[in-house]
């Protein structure tokens, strides 16, 4: 990782993400963190941890911003092309891992795609 700048706030979001294998909305994100520092500061670490590929966002079925920890990227290349899955029911996100195959498509340069597939989690159609 190359955050010079370790405040106590980007080690307070980082240790959340460490701490969490699903998904965090913004707004989710933002509650949680309210008595600690502000909704901008918040942004600013999600921007910078995006940055340094140590976090990778996506937008959900009800538009809000959401993120979840990458695996093996870094400041020059992500490697989060991959489906998510958010249950309409208790609106739990995850990450898939699964592969697709984005198709190439003439004279077009693909730099990041978005699909999300929606229904109901393992926990609510029991």
């Amino acid at each position: 990782m190359s955050i010079q700048r370790k405040t106590k706030s980007l080690k307070a979001v980082q240790n959340y993400f460490d701490n969490r294998s699903a998904a965090v909305s913004v707004v989710e994100l933002v509650g949680f963190f309210k008595d600690e520092m502000n909704k901008a500061t918040v942004y600013r670490i999600l921007s910078r941890m995006e940055s340094e590929g140590l976090i990778h966002s996506f937008s959900g079925m009800d538009g809000l911003t959401w993120y979840a920890s990458c695996k093996g990227c870094s400041s020059k290349e992500h490697y989060d092309q991959h489906p998510h899955f958010q249950c309409k029911k208790c609106g739990r996100m995850e990450c898939l891992e699964v592969n697709l195959s984005i198709p190439k498509i003439k004279n077009r340069k693909i730099d990041s795609e978005i699909v999300l597939f929606v229904g109901e989690c393992n926990n609510c159609l029991s």
